[in-house]
């Protein structure tokens, strides 16, 4: 299908973009947004509801991004898909730039939320859709969180207030790459069976893998379509994800390469 070509090319136009960005600013975490290129791939090239040239479209579809540290995959979604020129992707991190090391409202337009502190993302986004349930509106409320938030208590809270209010708006995806900054997450503060948890506590739940279009177009089709209550599609992912040394290697959750580095990962992604 011609979508799911467009998707896997703009994913890996996102990847390039990533390695760019962190390693220009010898700062930043590169291994999260390469594992989320392909979902945020299909997000932008067809799923979100969204108009770069009007980023602030009253009918817009909401994306929430909890795990804000991985805010490099979205702004080189942002830029690639054009909400600003791609060329300021190299201004990421700078003192002076609107693309700061977390997204923040205060700087541009086209972010729904800001974010520093882990596992906010999902109180934010039951707030968001209860207030478009009361206004009748029809967009749909994405957010993206990452396993190892699911180890803080607001999560849980949260989780537990979208099943109560029947928030069937709200769509949450989990970057589950087992890969939090102190290691794996079974060995930081065990979270197995999360799957199961979040159906505990009334999610619809799916499971997908990351990295495959179909099954990605697939899960957020079917999440779409659910009606009652919230829907998570837990993603597995690859930390690195298309970059062989850093591959499922917890060191590049927060170490940007250097430019020797930078040149082996463009050139296995090119």
């Amino acid at each position: 299908m011609e979508k799911i070509e467009v998707a896997k090319k703009f994913a890996k136009d996102i990847r390039i973009q990533v390695i760019k960005m962190v390693t220009a600013a010898n700062s930043g975490h590169p291994g999260g947004p390469l594992g989320l290129a392909d979902i945020y791939a299909a997000l932008y090239t067809s799923i979100l509801n969204h108009d770069p040239k009007n980023p602030e479209w009253a009918e817009r579809d909401r994306l929430i991004l909890s795990n804000g540290h991985v805010c490099a995959v979205r702004y080189a979604s942002m830029g690639l898909s054009g909400y600003f020129p791609v060329e300021d992707l190299l201004t990421f991190r700078n003192i002076n730039s609107y693309l700061q090391g977390h997204p923040s409202t205060r700087y541009m337009k086209g972010i729904e939320s800001s974010s520093g502190s882990l596992g906010q993302g999902l109180s934010v986004s039951v707030g968001l859709a209860l207030g478009a349930k009361l206004k009748k509106e029809t967009y749909k409320i994405y957010t993206c969180i990452s396993d190892g938030e699911c180890g803080e208590g607001m999560t849980w809270e949260a989780a537990q207030s979208a099943v109560h209010f029947k928030t069937d708006n709200l769509i949450a995806f989990m970057d589950r790459n087992y890969i939090q900054i102190d290691g794996n997450t079974e060995e930081v503060m065990k979270l197995e069976p999360l799957d199961k948890k979040f159906e505990m506590f009334g999610w619809n739940v799916i499971n997908a893998d990351g990295h495959n279009m179909e099954e990605i177009f697939a899960a957020f089709a079917k999440a779409k379509q659910h009606t009652g209550g919230p829907t998570l599609i837990v993603f597995r992912t690859i930390l690195g994800k298309g970059v062989s040394y850093m591959e499922n290697n917890p060191k590049w959750h927060g170490t940007p390469p250097n430019k020797e580095q930078e040149a082996q990962a463009l050139a296995e992604l090119v």
